[in-house]
């Protein structure tokens, strides 16, 4: 569905967190210690700022790698506010207006609705109606590779941003580069393109937890994805050894009689929320084929 954006405010979020234990789920937790946001009109002007410090709920101790990276102490957390105030004063601060709420990268928001999910039992977090992601607008728009994410600082640099004029890993400062980076690359029609609405999909994307499938019999894999056409006369190889999975991939050998070439194949197989993405890797390698599918390297 296309959003109209003509009217629109855009809010930009940060989080910074603490990766405490949880008892309740037992397990460990992204717990956030502050949050930082920038709301902007449809001209990317700024409207206003809010920010504050979050009171721990979750974890007593503040690790040293997050106090080294961010210079938030316990005596900043102390003087906090528990979260569930902070989310209802940003829910005011808002207000009612139509608006995209805008990350860099979706870990901010996950972290979000974990907190709230734990915090407040609840999985809708009440002010997101709309999300964008601009790490994947940028990564779009500068044609960078999708296995490889850009940090918000790599990627001002690569906008000719000037990092020194800010504290990286706070907040607002943070929101404050991410706007930077939002101005020097926005195009409406194509940012249009980004904005999903956050309903029962969009939750349920970003809490499932992709999984690779590391059983060659499982239902999920797609059983013609296991063959292999060799890359020199584009003849089906015949496969020489039985898969093996290691390293996250199924692994197997598979020779080409026309050509004599012998191929050691590696294939990956990850359930997504809405499907399983596939990887396939190859590589030529020196074999004696033997009767029965049996290879011995060489």
């Amino acid at each position: 569905m296309i959003v109209r954006i003509d009217f629109m405010h855009f809010v930009l979020i940060d989080l910074e967190w603490n990766n405490t234990y949880g008892r309740k789920t037992k397990r460990f937790i992204n717990e956030i210690i502050e949050i930082g946001a920038i709301m902007l009109d449809g001209d990317l002007k700024e409207i206003s700022r809010y920010s504050c410090f979050i009171k721990s709920q979750i974890g007593k101790k503040l690790r040293g790698s997050v106090k080294q990276m961010t210079h938030i102490t316990k005596e900043d957390l102390d003087g906090g506010i528990p979260f569930t105030k902070a989310l209802s004063e940003l829910r005011r601060w808002i207000g009612g207006c139509e608006n995209t709420v805008v990350t860099w990268g979706d870990g901010d928001i996950r972290v979000m609705i974990e907190n709230y999910r734990y915090l407040n039992g609840l999985e809708v977090i009440p002010f997101l109606s709309n999300y964008a992601n601009l790490q994947g607008y940028f990564q779009r728009v500068m044609k960078t590779s999708p296995a490889r994410q850009v940090g918000l600082g790599a990627a001002a640099e690569m906008l000719g941003i000037d990092t020194g004029e800010y504290a990286l890993h706070r907040a607002i400062d943070d929101c404050e580069l991410t706007a930077e980076c939002f101005r020097k690359i926005y195009d409406k029609d194509l940012f249009r393109e980004h904005i999903i609405k956050c309903d029962s999909d969009f939750y349920g994307k970003l809490s499932f937890k992709p999984f690779i499938i590391n059983n060659i019999n499982s239902p999920l894999i797609d059983k013609s994805k296991l063959s292999h056409n060799c890359e020199i006369c584009g003849a089906q190889a015949k496969m020489l050894s039985e898969w093996k999975y290691t390293n996250r991939y199924f692994r197997a050998l598979f020779y080409c009689p026309n050509c004599d070439k012998t191929t050691k194949v590696g294939v990956s197989f990850k359930k997504l929320y809405d499907g399983v993405e596939t990887k396939k890797s190859s590589v030529a390698v020196s074999v004696v084929p033997e009767e029965d599918s049996a290879a011995k390297v060489m």
